[in-house]
């Protein structure tokens, strides 16, 4: 990884595993325009990058993983300029999606507005015992801007997504792997590591056939269940013709 970046890290470890580090900590981690920006760019590079296995995202420092956008930047915004740091947001979400690799959210303290989105638009997120999820914006008198209110839903059901948006509370990672928000929840000093097992682990499975796994979970989700399984038979189909 070549690129230069100021509020992000971009960083690789053997065996084609990738780490995007949101480091901003004395802002906890908090969604500039310009760490968008960033992130938006290094998904770019990560979807060129014929190495790649696996993404491990996760923020610098012990306190959060990303606490939401940095409303510092909101004075003075009006509906357009707001609008238009939606789609950005939103960009970056479906960038999480749409790559070939499996995305693992690494979540370590404060994911909240913003950085519950982007957990969110992983393939599945990890978190520590001190993790808290939210979607607080009601408490701004506003709404999720990054699909949140979209992606809570597939996770966990409409009601529980109306409920967690409109009262703005936050969620422990035990909660929220009770609902289905978390997959699971490890010590705090014992996170970072099990990461790196995971990640590794992934790296060893068959690449085609996590990419077709990935392709079809995203895209079946908005088909109908006979279209979903035609698309899977497809995709089965063309295992049979790679070298796994």
């Amino acid at each position: 990884m070549s690129t230069q970046f100021e509020n992000i890290n971009l960083d690789s470890e053997p065996g084609g595993i990738r780490w995007l580090t949101v480091n901003r900590p004395r802002q906890l981690n908090a969604l500039s325009r310009e760490t968008l920006e960033e992130m938006q760019a290094a998904l770019v590079e990560i979807a060129a990058d014929q190495e790649a296995r696996v993404l491990l995202l996760t923020g610098a420092g012990d306190k959060a993983f990303i606490a939401g956008a940095d409303i510092s930047q909101f004075s003075g915004t009006g509906a357009l300029e707001a609008r238009d740091m939606g789609h950005l947001g939103q960009s970056v979400a479906y960038a999480l999606e749409q790559l070939t690799v499996p995305v693992i959210a690494v979540v370590n303290g404060f994911a909240l507005g913003g950085g519950c989105e982007l957990a969110m638009a992983c393939d599945w997120i990890i978190a520590a015992e001190k993790a808290k999820f939210g979607q607080p914006e009601i408490n701004l008198g506003l709404i999720p801007g990054f699909g949140g209110t979209q992606r809570l839903m597939r996770r966990v059901g409409k009601a529980r997504a109306a409920e967690l948006c409109m009262t703005g509370r936050m969620l422990d990672a035990k909660e929220a792997q009770r609902i289905g928000l978390a997959n699971q929840v490890y010590d705090a000093e014992a996170l970072s590591e099990e990461a790196g097992a995971l990640a590794r682990s992934l790296s060893e499975k068959a690449p085609i056939a996590l990419k077709f796994i990935k392709q079809v979970l995203r895209d079946g989700e908005n088909m109908s269940l006979e279209n979903g399984c035609t698309l899977e038979a497809e995709l089965f189909a063309l295992c049979f013709t790679t070298e796994d």
